[in-house]
C-alpha cells in the first residue's frame, strides 16, 4: 500500500463519520462536508490503487 491509498481510506472513513454526525445532529452543513470528504477520500484511494497497479506492470 502506498501513502495515497492509506490517506484516501482514512479521509473516506472520516467523511463517513462526519456525515453520520451531521445526520444525527440534523446539521445539513456537516452532513454535506462529510460527503465531500468521503468522495475526496475515495478519489485519492483510487489514485493510489492505480499507482499500485502501474508498479505491478512489467
Amino acid at each position: 500500500m502506498n501513502k495515497d491509498q492509506v490517506k484516501g481510506r482514512v479521509e473516506e472513513a472520516k467523511g463517513k463519520v462526519k456525515e453520520a454526525v451531521g445526520k444525527a445532529t440534523g446539521s445539513e452543513t456537516t452532513q454535506v462536508k462529510g460527503k465531500v470528504e468521503e468522495v475526496a477520500g475515495k478519489t485519492r484511494a483510487a489514485y493510489g490503487d492505480a499507482k499500485e497497479q502501474l508498479k505491478k506492470q512489467p
